[in-house]
């Protein structure tokens, strides 16, 4: 007479052969958990813009100049029929775009009501990062222009990123200051 096979044995039949097979199979490797940012560069310096932050990457488009405003406002855009202010973030910050204009780009930061342009002098794709090698500390050499939009930074390739937050530049009183 033939063994009864209750759902029970077939559970344990099936164990047994899914164990016998997965012998030749590689070690499962442990995944750790990452976080991702927008990278780009400011002269010789790498800066990671949460994703969230980031609505939008464009080539610097025509703007028209405009009067009377600071001299990091480069002028407005017409971007698909919506009009945008363009922005030299680092002229806003001290410093001088310092590639070639076929490099730079432009990232849409839109907050509360604020949408502006922001020029960098080039966007480095995503990238990403350990969630646990975060480091809340500025390095101390950061110039003081750029401390307050920053939450932290990771190193990876012995290369630091300082993490830029676009929101808090979005909400600083200075950038609302645009008129000279």
């Amino acid at each position: 007479m033939a063994e009864v096979q209750t759902p029970f044995k077939i559970l344990q039949d099936i164990a047994k052969r899914s164990k016998q097979h997965a012998a030749g199979l590689p070690a499962q490797v442990e995944v750790k958990a990452h976080w991702s940012g927008v990278g780009f560069r400011i002269g010789e310096q790498h800066f990671v813009a949460p994703m969230e932050e980031v609505a939008e990457i464009l080539p610097v488009p025509n703007y028209t100049q405009l009067p009377g405003v600071k001299p990091w406002v480069k002028g407005i855009a017409n971007v698909r029929g919506r009009l945008i202010p363009i922005m030299d973030l680092p002229d806003f910050l001290g410093d001088r775009l310092s590639s070639t204009r076929k490099m730079r780009r432009i990232l849409v930061v839109e907050y509360s009501e604020t949408v502006s342009g922001l020029v960098v002098d080039e966007v480095l794709g995503m990238q990403h990062f350990a969630i646990d090698g975060f480091m809340n500390q500025i390095p101390r050499e950061t110039p003081e222009s750029l401390q307050s939009f920053l939450t932290g930074s990771y190193e990876r390739d012995d290369e630091l990123w300082l993490v830029f937050s676009l929101f808090a530049l979005a909400e600083h009183p200075d950038f609302f200051q645009v008129a000279v």
